[in-house]
């Protein structure tokens, strides 16, 4: 649990490292506690103490901001900063419905979003208008790494962000700077699919290490694959059983990773959306040695077409980045960048991600009541405490692979669980998509288009 003591901690030490400055804005008493998923007096507290030693200063309606007149003297890194020179039409899927790791489009705050991307727009200057610098918008750099410190746990400083076109690009990146041709890479079974077929063709030394209900298999990897240089893992919410990763594996991985000289990368894709009260750390804010990598992408929270990922380097590897961005990365487009950047210094981020774990909460309930009603005996659940999708177990078929290309033939785009394993034990289920399910009536009614075929299916 979070105290008051861990948030005062985390804003100190950013000022002193010089990651917030003087005159920077904090989130809102109320949206950090719903962040934090604490009560609001707790951040009142570390707020009043930050206050009172002249770290913070309240600004009424303007909200709280690091005190301008702050003066913090300046400090040797033990790591010296790399300087970052300045150097189609949608298809058929796109239009169906329980599409996986898509947000809710309707409750997208667009009024908003415009007006800053209009007011990005106008403000944009010459000199931004050449190449846009390959290691990211440097506001945006630090925008993330404040976002990351206070929410995820992280102790990460904005040169460390690496701003990419998403996870796809980001672990290409990261083995490109640090993997050697012949390394071991392992990943989940089941996992990811879309980093399924990536590996496959950029790591040719894949090995696969099964997950259970606690997560990737730690004692499977130490046995089987010790000798591995890099384990690719979804420690929050696993994909796609969205199990967590227990605390000791965590430990355990780390120690593996430590002991071994091998590498941890967190695909954190969407830790944002937990539903209980009890806030899931990144497995980063654990990594005492330096040996995870951590990535995250704003497709599930803002919007896919952003195309907007990052990882956060170790400190040790900022050169070598640095130095093979600069040959393999050109730098994403620097206006949707500026526009990010002020929605999440504003504040707005963190009151959209408020109001999503709200609304995700209540939707997969009502997907969760419209499946059993219209498939009373052909599914059953693990629910977990958090997530984008519901895991739909067969009961007493393995036919996931038919049954959704069934569904798929009626614009449903669920995924067969089965299909995301590659080693012999499997299980069976389809993935569902509920974040633009409105109401129970509309998920019913989705369901009844292929209830009598569904049913006639399971039959045979």
């Amino acid at each position: 649990m979070t105290g008051y003591k861990e948030i005062y901690g985390r804003y100190r030490q950013q000022i002193l490292d010089g990651r917030l400055k003087p005159g920077d804005r904090v989130p809102a008493i109320r949206v950090l506690a719903s962040e934090l998923q604490v009560a609001r007096k707790t951040v009142e507290a570390a707020y009043e103490i930050l206050t009172g030693e002249g770290y913070f200063v309240s600004q009424g309606a303007k909200g709280t901001r690091v005190n301008p007149a702050l003066h913090v003297p300046a400090m040797t890194s033990i790591v010296t900063a790399v300087p970052i020179p300045v150097p189609s039409s949608p298809t058929s899927e796109s239009k169906s419905e329980l599409r996986l790791g898509i947000p809710a489009l309707d409750a997208f705050p667009h009024k908003k979003w415009l007006l800053l991307s209009g007011k990005v727009a106008r403000s944009l200057r010459p000199e931004e208008m050449v190449v846009p610098p390959v290691m990211g918008y440097q506001p945006l750099r630090e925008a993330i790494a404040n976002y990351l410190n206070i929410s995820r746990g992280l102790n990460c400083k904005a040169e460390q962000i690496f701003i990419t076109s998403g996870y796809r690009a980001s672990l290409q990146l990261i083995l490109s700077v640090l993997a050697q041709p012949n390394d071991k890479v392992v990943f989940e079974d089941p996992g990811f699919f879309l980093g399924q077929q990536l590996l496959k063709h950029i790591a040719p030394n894949l090995h696969y290490v099964p997950v259970d209900q606690q997560g990737i298999n730690v004692d499977y990897l130490q046995c089987n694959h010790a000798d591995a240089r890099f384990a690719i893992v979804t420690p929050t919410h696993q994909s796609p059983l969205a199990v967590s990763l227990s605390l000791p594996r965590k430990h355990q991985l780390l120690e593996w990773a430590q002991q071994n000289n091998s590498w941890i990368i967190e695909d954190d894709y969407d830790g944002e959306f937990h539903y209980t009260r009890k806030v899931i750390p990144a497995l980063k804010s654990l990594d005492t040695h330096e040996r995870v990598i951590y990535t995250g992408t704003f497709s599930k929270t803002i919007m896919p077409a952003m195309r907007i990922g990052y990882l956060v380097m170790p400190l040790g590897t900022l050169r070598r980045f640095s130095e093979l961005g600069q040959i393999l990365e050109t730098g994403l487009p620097l206006l949707p960048q500026k526009i990010l950047a002020q929605f999440i210094n504003e504040g707005h981020f963190y009151r959209h991600l408020k109001k999503m774990r709200i609304l995700y909460q209540q939707r997969r309930r009502l997907m969760l009541d419209a499946i059993q009603f219209v498939f009373p005996d052909l599914f059953e659940f693990e629910l977990t405490g958090g997530g984008m999708h519901i895991v739909a177990f067969l009961k007493c078929s393995m036919q996931d692979i038919a049954l959704a290309e069934l569904w798929r033939q009626h614009e449903l785009c669920v995924r067969p669980l089965s299909s995301w394993y590659m080693q012999q034990q499997k299980r069976y289920g389809l993935l569902i998509g509920y974040t633009n399910i409105q109401s129970f009536e509309q998920a019913q009614a989705i369901l009844q288009r292929v209830a009598e075929k569904t049913r006639a299916m399971m039959l045979v």
